[in-house]
């Protein structure tokens, strides 16, 4: 019952997930409060918001209405797996979602709890088949005024199996319980007051019932775990909240071995046991919607938050960005950090006696880049951005930066790690123009090729050495020609969050030509070598092109969709994300 259920619910929730934020915190059927306090990971889905609720939010609007049908129906479809691979009964079950959709307007809790370590100490002990693999799901759904629909769901579902379980009644905690066992193992499902419950573990469905008549009150629960505590400002409202707690690092590996190689050194020298938690939630205010996560732990150095870098004030890319400009992204990595942290995995996958092979990465930079691997990360700064300013998303608009420092350098390195790919090498004042040949080597037919400006402080990249010189061309006037930073809606938008980021986000629907990238996006299928065999009229897009392309109405997401700002930052509980869609 439980595979049965939670492939109903899942496939509906992920698309109202991105679409359906509820200004209303509903009860949850189980809250983290009433979880086991040996609760991995936890999903709650507070169920669909009111018509008006919907019409207020922007992406709501736009998921209801019509002309956003045909694109809607394709992102059911193609979650649900193409028609070609689907057995009739699939393709009924994909027919029927709009009526199981009405199920998402109830709440539930999806959530997995971890194996008793008692259980887990016999199982490691005894052999490999004296006690069945643990599987902690489980799913509490408020089933209230849905109690029809969901039998029908369960009935339906349960036709699917290849080979029907063996069913019988057991009692658990007083209640009784279907009991369902088949090849892919034992399930437990109950109907219970308003709730139906569903689990893989006899004793948890025990503790779930136990939890929600109250026999259990004031025992231990997930709330009171330093993990779940740490996050809890990040939980607690919206639509939609998660919370994963990453398992202690004896939980994670003990010293059991991958191959020749003892798992738990290397998830020692990675620093794994700094991780915490990941958590977020899904919520909105009004036409916007807010979408907030972060993965908690001990940022220290040595550890894997290594991976971003401390972040800036300011964004040496964003100079560049012509206040027109679509779209801009901006992440700051921290390369020297992810160099150190492979070193040291690297260093512990080795035995004492054969730690010089763990010193082979750096003989192998040293050979390639013509200076120490430190040396060369050192010459960048970290920053990766790039924008568009076609209203058409023309690919030959976008243009990539990478944070550089010492650009004599920089350039002496990039020639030899592009070498003879280099077609072509000019210098205009401050500025060195570089062709490199992505098809082909030196003095060989060329086919395809990217354009490089290097900079003093950043390289720029782009299909066309034309829109390069636009960009540059823009920075150079910078003090007479507005840029994206003095745009008041992006202004207003970065006024939200922290002074110091590693990510920055912007896109402009309102700024998009709709239409023209719908036509683009089709011209571009016709060209494709499929796309020319066929034999289409002019008022058929080819079968290359999807069909609700053709069928979608473009304005309709003008007439819902403005912007879209994200950042992201980095301190020391961790990473964390925050993004407003309007």
């Amino acid at each position: 019952m439980k595979v049965l259920s939670l492939r109903l619910l899942l496939p509906i929730a992920a698309l109202l997930v991105a679409f359906g934020p509820n200004p209303a915190r509903a009860q949850a059927p189980l809250e983290p409060a009433q979880m086991s306090p040996r609760t991995a990971f936890y999903l709650i889905w507070h169920g669909v918001p009111s018509p008006d609720v919907r019409k207020a939010n922007s992406l709501l609007a736009l998921w209801d209405d019509p002309d956003f049908a045909p694109v809607s129906s394709a992102m059911v479809s193609n979650l649900m797996g193409s028609s070609a691979e689907k057995t009739p009964k699939e393709k009924l079950i994909a027919d029927e979602i709009q009526q199981y959709a009405a199920l998402l307007e109830n709440s539930f809790t999806i959530g997995y709890v971890s194996e008793p370590q008692r259980r887990a100490a016999s199982n490691a002990g005894g052999s490999l088949n004296s006690k069945p693999a643990w599987n902690g799901m489980f799913l509490v759904y408020d089933r209230t005024g849905k109690e029809v629909l969901l039998s029908k769901a369960v009935l339906r579902l349960r036709t699917e199996e290849k080979e029907a379980p063996r069913l019988s009644q057991v009692t658990i905690g007083g209640a009784q319980v279907l009991k369902a066992e088949g090849k892919s193992g034992i399930s437990y499902w109950a109907e219970h007051g308003k709730y139906a419950v569903s689990t893989g573990e006899r004793s948890v469905m025990e503790e779930i019932l136990g939890r929600l008549d109250g026999k259990l009150r004031g025992a231990a629960s997930l709330t009171q775990s330093a993990a779940y505590q740490e996050a809890q400002a990040n939980l607690g409202s919206g639509l939609i909240e998660f919370f994963l707690r990453i398992p202690d690092l004896e939980n994670l590996a003990a010293d059991s071995k991958a191959g020749t190689f003892q798992v738990r050194p290397l998830l020692d020298a990675a620093g794994v046991a700094a991780l915490h938690s990941v958590s977020g939630h899904v919520s909105f205010e009004g036409a916007k919607t807010h979408v907030q996560a972060a993965l908690l732990g001990d940022a220290a150095t040595g550890t894997p938050f290594d991976v971003w870098a401390t972040g800036q004030s300011s964004l040496a890319s964003l100079s560049f960005v012509p206040v027109d400009a679509v779209s801009y992204t901006s992440a700051q990595l921290n390369f020297l950090g992810i160099y150190n942290t492979v070193k040291r995995v690297a260093r512990a996958a080795f035995p004492q006696a054969q730690q010089g092979n763990a010193d082979l990465l750096d003989t192998i930079a040293q050979h390639k880049l013509g200076m120490p691997a430190a040396e060369a990360l050192e010459l960048l700064t970290g920053e990766f951005a790039s924008m568009q300013t076609s209203a058409s998303m023309d690919s030959t608009k976008q243009v990539y930066f990478l944070g550089i420092r010492k650009r004599p350098e920089t350039l002496k390195l990039m020639r030899t790690v592009f070498s003879d790919q280099i077609t072509s090498e000019r210098n205009e004042d401050d500025i060195t123009f570089l062709k490199i040949s992505l098809g082909g080597k030196q003095g060989s037919t060329q086919w395809n090729s990217f354009n490089l400006a290097v900079a003093p402080d950043m390289i720029l990249g782009a299909n066309r050495v034309e829109t390069l010189r636009e960009v540059l061309a823009h920075r150079a006037h910078a003090s007479a020609v507005e840029g994206l930073a003095t745009a008041p809606q992006f202004q207003a938008g970065r006024a939200k969050f922290p002074e110091h980021l590693n990510g920055l986000s912007y896109f402009d629907f309102q700024k998009v030509d709709w239409q023209a990238l719908k036509d683009r996006w089709i011209e571009e299928a016709k060209k494709s070598p499929v796309a020319r065999t066929m034999n289409s009229s002019q008022n058929v897009v080819p079968s290359s092109a999807p069909d609700w392309l053709a069928q979608c109405n473009p304005q309709v997401f003008s007439r819902h969709l403005h912007y879209s700002v994200s950042v992201s930052w980095k301190d020391s509980k961790g990473i964390h994300w925050d993004q407003w869609v309007e």
